[in-house]
């Protein structure tokens, strides 16, 4: 079970957590994510966003979106008294959720975006989710030919988990 935690943090445009929730889910299921995962999709107002792009990216300003993957956790050894055991040892590897990491979104600089692109709001917010989740499973567009690979792969998810119309 993928468990996303969502928390909107912003007041900026009213947003519909579920449905940004089971597009992300949607996503990483596509993505191959099974098991226990855990994933935070935050919607922030636009100093946030601009405080952790300078923090972690080094960029000043707002941006629409950041992913924070978490790298490989470190290897449990010894007693893990938080697994519910009784004794030494570990849980069994079934019962660790992956971390997946945190997707950091701005209704706001999104809202400008879907102006400059021609789309809807709704549009622009969508492919953020997706946009965010790939990067948090290593997607990346540095490289040209990447980025050809990820904007493909972003239609297809979108086509196959987002309705513009809500229908």
């Amino acid at each position: 079970m993928i468990d996303i935690y969502a928390a909107n943090e912003q007041d900026d445009v009213e947003l519909d957590l579920d449905r940004w929730v089971a597009l992300a889910n949607g996503a990483l299921v596509d993505e191959g994510v099974r098991g226990l995962a855990e994933v935070s999709l935050i919607f922030a107002d636009e100093a946030t966003i601009a405080d952790l792009n300078q923090r972690f990216m080094g960029k000043v300003g707002p941006t629409d979106v950041l992913s924070f993957p978490i790298d490989a956790e470190p290897e449990l050894s010894g007693r893990v008294p938080d697994a519910g055991g009784t004794g030494p040892g570990e849980p069994p590897l079934s019962e660790i959720p992956q971390l997946v990491g945190d997707v950091v979104i701005c209704p706001a600089v999104a809202a400008r975006n879907a102006v400059e692109h021609e789309c809807t709001l709704d549009d622009e917010m969508a492919l953020l989710v997706v946009h965010g989740v790939l990067h948090l499973l290593g997607w990346d567009h540095v490289i040209d030919d990447e980025a050809e690979k990820m904007e493909a792969r972003e239609r297809e998810l979108l086509a196959r988990h987002y309705r513009g119309d809500r229908a």
